[in-house]
């Protein structure tokens, strides 16, 4: 198989760790016999910094001619001390999810047995979590109108949804719980927003349409409790953008670490792949950064080519490399693994050029595993 795929390094760790997921197609590629082609664009605070946009046309244009997208992390502090800015990197995001029709976000939470000690959960709690997030991306608050006035003491954001746009990530929403756990939240407001009573009217219409999954409808206060108080319960947690955003960074948390959350965003015309964390600046150019979300996500994109077989052995390869403790200085601030050496590592493993018998010295040392 042959695929063009755009990538996005972007801000802060967003190069490293994008770095490591390219090492890991590039073994998939080989080992399988695919060949991937990537083209690299600018997009957040060092698009602005070289061409004054967050979404330069180029990049625009790279992404509508590729089969996919492998996106780093935007953001830089310095727009963050400056709520005044006219021009921030995540405008690059948020266009880009515009311009490309990228409507539904999707967030699987895995929780992995070696890392249940990192849980803020008890561990009890954490038997039988499966679930995964559907967030709608492109309408909502984030996308409406905005006013702040003259003198600066009062403004507004307007959030605004059509029947359609619920309906679309709705019937997505529905399919995956089909073949998953054949239960779906909706996670609203309806008892005082006024888009939210029309996500529960379109919901409620379409269900019947579903009948082998049961449909369940849970204030947004309740779910953040519940994700809590029982996350097991949850199978495919469907929700309007900001609500989709706040629920599904609660449940990243919830495996130990944001750095281990990939994420993909689908559209009309093609989908893009990004882990959940931000850039996380203070760890820029450190090789300390957890590229596992990162990989995960390009894992993601495997299934969205339906080499699903290629994506099973990606996962299996990071699920090897947490449970013999080759972990990040999130996992572990003591005996830690550098971003680099997890990338050759689980690159190594889906390559087949590593067994489960490694020597732990010489990969600290960087050197070849030596069984």
């Amino acid at each position: 198989m042959k695929k063009n795929i755009a990538v996005i390094p972007g801000d802060g760790i967003g190069p490293e760790v994008t770095a490591q997921s390219i090492k890991v197609l590039n073994a998939i590629a080989e080992h399988y016999g695919h060949e991937f082609n990537y083209t690299y664009c600018l997009m957040g605070a060092v698009a602005i910094d070289a061409t004054g946009s967050a979404l330069p046309p180029e990049t625009i244009a790279t992404c509508l001619e590729s089969d996919a997208i492998l996106v780093g992390a935007v953001g830089h502090p310095r727009y963050d001390k400056d709520p005044s800015a006219k021009i921030r990197p995540e405008q690059g995001l948020l266009g880009i999810r515009k311009v490309l029709q990228l409507y539904c976000n999707i967030r699987p939470l895995t929780i992995y047995p070696s890392l249940k000690h990192l849980s803020p959960l008890k561990e009890s709690l954490l038997e039988g979590i499966d679930l995964v997030v559907y967030r709608e991306l492109t309408g909502g608050i984030y996308f409406g109108e905005k006013y702040t006035s003259e003198d600066g003491l009062s403004a507004f954001d307007t959030n605004t949804y059509t029947v359609a746009e619920i309906e679309r990530i709705t019937h997505l929403a529905f399919k995956n719980a089909q073949v998953r756990r054949k239960k779906l939240t909706l996670v609203d407001k309806s008892n005082v927003l006024e888009t939210c009573r029309l996500w529960r009217s379109v919901v409620q219409r379409i269900a019947p349409e579903y009948d082998d999954v049961a449909t369940n409808y849970m204030y947004v206060d309740n779910a953040a409790m519940q994700l809590i108080l029982n996350p097991k319960q949850f199978d495919v947690i469907l929700a309007e953008n900001m609500f989709g955003d706040i629920i599904s960074g609660e449940a990243g948390v919830l495996g130990g670490s944001l750095g281990l959350a990939p994420s993909a965003s689908v559209g009309n015309i093609t989908s893009l792949f990004e882990p959940v964390h931000g850039s996380y600046p203070q760890a820029t150019g450190k090789d300390i950064a957890n590229p596992i979300g990162s990989i995960l996500s390009a894992a993601m994109m495997l299934d969205y080519f339906h080499l699903f077989k290629e994506a099973k052995r990606v996962r299996e390869a990071v699920s090897w490399t947490l449970n013999n403790k080759f972990v990040t200085k999130d996992i572990d601030p003591i005996n830690f693994y550098f971003t680099s050496t997890l990338g050759e590592l689980i690159a190594d493993y889906v390559g087949h050029r590593i067994t489960d018998e490694v020597n732990h010295e010489n990969i600290e040392l960087r050197k070849s595993t030596v069984i």
